[in-house]
Parts: structure tokens; sequence; C-alpha cells
């Protein structure tokens, strides 16, 4: 089977001034993580969801950010995006993926004629009949973060682990949730003022330091990390076939899940990890 039989079409395009609210939009309404960025009638770069999410991550304080919504996709798209042929082989597809650290490939014959993702090449393997076992391609590099950090420091955390999930735990150091690009990309929006998002709490206060608490007021405050995460998907065995982790992945919409042993929590298996084990 070649790349021309799994590939996604038709492409859908966007012009590199249009904004981000746009692009994230238009992935909304057509349920795709990938656009083409055209202009003239040709490709002049890639942007998936997770450069949406990347992009929220910046270094300089919140009062002197632009909206990210504001922003136009040239800012963040991939410029010069790597290709491949129509008549590639999945496997030359998923190891391009791998090696390049992305999930889409523009599929190109003269001219765009699809898009490949590592989801479409989830879909092959989970047809085939292949022997691989979850323990032998999962990680067990679990990158766990509290349920109220902030997101810029969950983002910070997926960056320095090269990583597109987290784990979010609560007090008691158990899994609650699960946070991956997507969440960031499309929880985290602007309000119609242009402001990053944030969250109302009710805050009370002594009128004397040791008198009742009587005078409540409402704070502002960042979100945070339990603000935007997923609920936990399944759990897959690690001594189950990887085809089935697959096929779990694809009904659950996860890009990854939480591998266990004996019923605790030894790893996870990713989309990624799957990619590796393509033939």
């Amino acid at each position: 089977m070649n790349v021309k039989d799994i590939m996604s079409s038709p492409v859908f395009t966007i012009a590199p001034e249009e904004t981000v609210a746009y692009a994230r939009n238009l992935m909304l309404k057509h349920k795709i993580s990938t656009l083409v960025v055209a202009k003239n009638d040709e490709m002049v770069g890639i942007v998936t969801k997770t450069d949406l999410g990347k992009r929220l991550a910046q270094a300089e304080p919140m009062w002197r950010r632009r909206p990210i919504d504001k922003i136009p996709v040239s800012m963040v798209m991939h410029e010069n995006p790597i290709t491949i042929y129509p008549g590639a082989s999945v496997a030359q597809a998923s190891n391009l993926m791998i090696e390049n650290g992305i999930n889409s490939l523009a599929v190109v014959n003269r001219e765009v004629v699809g898009i490949v993702t590592g989801t479409d090449i989830m879909k092959y393997f989970s047809m085939q009949d292949i022997k691989t076992k979850v323990s032998e391609i999962m990680s067990d590099d679990i990158v766990f973060v509290h349920r109220h950090h902030t997101i810029n420091h969950v983002i910070h955390e997926m960056e320095e682990n090269r990583t597109n999930r987290v784990i979010v735990n609560d007090d008691a150091d158990e899994a609650v949730g699960i946070i991956t690009t997507t969440n960031v990309a499309f929880n985290l929006m602007t309000d119609n003022e242009g402001k990053l998002p944030s969250k109302s709490i009710k805050m009370t206060r002594r009128s004397t330091p040791a008198g009742q608490k009587e005078y409540r007021y409402i704070k502002e405050v960042p979100l945070v990390a339990e603000d935007i995460m997923s609920e936990l998907p399944p759990e897959v065995d690690m001594k189950n076939k990887a085809v089935h982790a697959a096929k779990m992945m694809l009904e659950e919409h996860a890009i990854a899940l939480p591998v266990v042993n004996g019923g605790q929590i030894v790893g996870l298996i990713s989309r990624r990890d799957v990619l590796k084990a393509v033939q």
C-alpha cells in the first residue's frame, strides 16, 4: 500500500495573512489537524494544531503578548514543508515523520494532491496482522504536571521533554487527566477584547485579623492545567498487541494511552510509538 491509498484529499488551504483564529476555526469545522498555506496557488507552508499550541509559549510578559487569535498564520507555519510523492510506501512516510519530528506530510505530484498524517498511518497500522506487543514500543518516560500548574509551565514541560502530551496528577499523586497540544491550541482562546483567558474565583477576607470571614470579592486568575485537561483515556495492558492499542486510540480520538501492568501506570503508548512500528 502506498501513500496515495491512505492520504486525505482534498487539501484545505489558507492564505498566509489569515489569522490563527481563522485557521483554528477551519480545523474545528472540518475536523482536521493540518492546513496547507498557499499564496498565488503555490504552497508556502503548513500549519498544524501543534504549531498553534506552541505559539502560546511566548517569552514576553503577559501584558506584552499579542493575542494569538490576531497573529497571521505566516508567523506560526512551517516554511518549506517536507513533502512526499504519492507512490511512496507508508513506511517511508512514517520514517520521514519520525526523523523530522512532524506529524504530517504534503503529498505532491507537481502540485499538492493530499495530506498524509500520523492518524492516517495509524489507521493503516490498525488493520494489519502485526504481532508487536505494546510493551515493545511503549515509552516509560512519562511527564507529569500538577493540576494547579500554570499553562505556561505545562507548555514548558512539553517543549523541554519534546513531548506533545503530559499526565495531570492531583494532590494525592493520582493521575486525573491528560493534556495534549490539541488541548492547548483549542482551549486557550482570547476574548473579545483580545485578552488571554482567565477564570474568576471567590475570595473571603476577615474584617480584622481575628474576626470572622465576611468580606467577599472576585479575583481573576490565570487558567491552570486542570482547566484545560481532558479525561484520562482508557488504559491498555502492556501485554496487548500494539494493533489493539492503535484501534483504541482511533476509537477514543486519543494521541496516547496510559499503559498499565497489574493496574499500575507504567508508561504511555503514543501515535509516534505506533509509527515507529510500521514496516
